[in-house]
């Protein structure tokens, strides 16, 4: 797999890695979320409608609280696999004994999105404290702490 092609696509189809265009405009899924994620997507909206960003958004409005077989959360999962791209906030991770999943560790298991990657690079033009900085930090998604199984006990008999 290429570091540009998708979870469960091949590199002999370039079309099914490719987010969709329709009308000179690419559809992104937004999940808002929880808290600050309401505000800070309202924000992204405000500044790509400002800079003409050529996105249609696809929101739905998934918190969570919103449990697997509630009907928007299907199709938040639905439109994230068509559209291919997608930018979700924060999403509250209720802590229960009741066996709550949450949103975000059925998410990443779903879509197999095995990995999290966040760039960290200097802006030219910009002083900063430390200059040349170019790295990339890779967080793994669907193991341990991020895979909803935070401990496992396991006993051995002798």
């Amino acid at each position: 797999m290429s570091s540009t092609s998708l979870p469960g696509t091949t590199e002999s189809d370039p079309v099914a890695s490719t987010p969709k265009k329709y009308g000179g405009k690419y559809t992104v899924t937004l999940i808002p979320g929880d808290g600050i994620g309401q505000e800070t997507s309202s924000a992204v909206k405000t500044i790509f409608k400002a800079a003409t960003v050529p996105v249609e958004w696809e929101q739905f409005d998934v918190s969570g609280y919103t449990t697997a077989d509630d009907n928007t959360f299907k199709q938040s999962l639905e439109s994230l696999r068509r559209n291919k791209v997608g930018l979700k906030g924060i999403l509250y991770t209720p802590v229960s004994k009741l066996g709550h999943t949450s949103f975000n560790v059925i998410m990443r298991k779903d879509l197999d999105m095995y990995a999290s990657i966040s760039l960290v690079k200097n802006i030219p033009g910009h002083t900063a404290r430390h200059n040349g900085v170019d790295f990339a930090i890779i967080r793994e998604n669907t193991e341990g702490e991020y895979s909803g199984l935070e401990h496992q006990v396991r006993r051995f008999r002798l």
